[in-house]
């Protein structure tokens, strides 16, 4: 899928220097971009990423305690 992104001149200039830098295209720049802001939002990228963050929230949902020692804390009154 083909989308139009708009720059700058100035932005565009550094753009194009950080690729020819690290020797990657700007798509790379943009897929890495992206990648990053949606990680940040929480957004998962790819289905693998979403089976990942869905098996976290599964593993924190669960009842009760996770080890011996918090089974042994838990059943302590105070």
């Amino acid at each position: 899928m083909r989308k139009l992104i708009e720059f700058d001149d100035d932005t565009f200039d550094k753009l194009k220097q950080l690729g020819r830098d690290r020797m990657a295209t700007l798509q790379e720049l943009a897929d890495e971009a992206f990648a990053d802001l949606l990680k940040k939002h929480g957004i998962p990228i790819d289905l693998k990423d979403a089976l990942r963050k869905s098996a976290r929230l599964q593993e924190a949902a669960k009842p009760g305690p996770a080890t011996p020692k918090a089974a042994r804390k838990q059943g302590r009154k105070r």
